[in-house]
């Protein structure tokens, strides 16, 4: 979504970055696309194995970077680890990530298949979801007090009033901006979580 950026040249002593603003915004916005993602809703999809973390060679390092994670079929996704002395840790990591799915092991290919999601699990996924959500929208109100307190240290310095009114509105319309959009991304997921 594209933000007005016209107001950077209204004040010649004073200059909001809001190149660095939208740049943080958007960063809270890609945070919840990733813990979206990884809300398993019935459907297999390789995204739901991103924070999965496997302590390989040392380093804690994703799961697609120590195999080919594929999704052959709605209900399974398979992972073909590289390294056969990885099977086994990254079987662990799964079962410990909290996705609530059971790997099954073939030689170096880990199948993990997707069960059903009755009505409760549902319920709980899709207050999961709202939390990630409030989690966005509290980011974006940081970012927001950030700027206003910019502007109110620019209005003590000798900005004029409607100055600061004009770069608080531009603040203002951005936090709007991106909580909209975070309350469209988390609709869309819920609606996917509750479908049968």
């Amino acid at each position: 979504m594209e933000i007005p950026r016209g107001l950077n040249a209204m004040s010649e002593d004073f200059e909001l970055d809001t190149d660095d603003l939208i740049r943080r915004m958007d960063g809270a916005i890609a945070n919840l696309r990733t813990e979206l993602a990884s809300l398993r809703t019935g459907r297999a999809s390789a995204s739901m194995l991103e924070p999965v973390q496997v302590d390989a060679y040392g380093a804690m390092t994703p799961i697609n970077q120590v195999g080919t994670v594929n999704v052959p079929e709605p209900r399974m996704v398979t992972i073909n680890v590289w390294d056969k002395s990885l099977v086994g840790k990254v079987e662990k990591a799964i079962r410990e990530s909290g996705l609530g799915i059971n790997p099954q092991l073939n030689g170096t290919i880990i199948m993990l298949p997707i069960p059903e999601l009755n009505e409760e699990r549902r319920r709980e996924l899709s207050k999961v979801a709202g939390h990630y959500a409030e989690s966005g929208r509290v980011a974006v109100r940081n970012l927001r007090r950030d700027g206003m307190d910019q502007i109110k240290k620019a209005k003590a310095d000798g900005m004029s009033e409607d100055d600061q009114k004009l770069w608080e509105g531009e603040v203002q319309e951005m936090t709007d901006t991106y909580i909209s959009q975070i309350d469209k991304l988390l609709e869309t997921k819920q609606e996917e979580i509750m479908q049968v």
